[in-house]
């Protein structure tokens, strides 16, 4: 399983972080976290959903 993988199966970063022995979360959000249109539009879209 690759790494992008379980970033698109909304795996948390700590999980990722564990299963590739990185020693911080930040190397592994830098090197494999990356917004994709479709979650950049649902993160909006339940955003304002809460703002009513």
């Amino acid at each position: 399983m690759t790494p992008r993988l379980l970033v698109d199966l909304d795996v948390h970063p700590r999980v990722i972080m564990q299963v590739l022995r990185h020693a911080e979360v930040s190397v592994t959000m830098e090197i494999y976290s990356q917004a994709s249109s479709d979650a950049t539009r649902d993160a909006l879209k339940r955003l304002g959903e809460s703002l009513r």
